[in-house]
């Protein structure tokens, strides 16, 4: 079943909205839902769908606070603790990365840390899974193209339900 659901502005009442009218048209359960750290949106997934794994998005979070001299680099390292074979390996990876970083950027090290609970679902997943949980860039893509058609023609908005695309 695809969906696209649009709102004025981004709250976890609308994603709440949004996954309780999903539940409505038939949707049993959801395995993962990618977000972002938006505040309650981890009670509204938990609310609608309490199986629920929550993957968070950290690096871009992340990312916006590091300079960009060290972006490259930093990211490198950030997609140490995503690649790595497990939960265990992951851990390793984010203790050398937090130890290589918190000096300069103890902040973005520190979410990592308190919000490691919204990582670990990644490694459930295979190598291949997780490539596609890791990045939203295809769905920030579609979204910012949506956002772009939006503001040109204001009030007209394109909405895909179950799969088909609107003529």
């Amino acid at each position: 079943m695809l969906s696209l659901a649009i709102c004025e502005n981004e709250s976890a009442k609308f994603w709440l909205n949004a996954l309780n009218e999903l539940k409505n048209r038939g949707v049993k359960d959801v395995m993962i839902i990618c977000a972002d750290g938006l505040a309650g949106i981890k009670e509204a997934i938990t609310a609608a769908f309490p199986k629920t794994d929550c993957q968070r998005c950290m690096v871009r979070n992340t990312l916006k606070y590091v300079a960009s001299k060290d972006m490259k680099s930093f990211a490198t390292d950030l997609r140490t603790i995503y690649n790595a074979a497990s939960e265990d390996e992951g851990q390793k990876a984010r203790a050398r990365v937090v130890e290589k970083w918190t000096a300069k950027y103890p902040n973005s090290m520190k979410r990592w840390i308190e919000n490691w609970d919204v990582v670990v679902p990644i490694f459930k997943f295979s190598k291949d899974v997780r490539k596609i949980i890791y990045t939203t860039n295809a769905i920030e893509s579609l979204n910012s193209s949506y956002r772009k058609l939006n503001r040109q023609a204001y009030g007209e908005m394109c909405i895909m339900y179950e799969g088909r695309l609107p003529d």
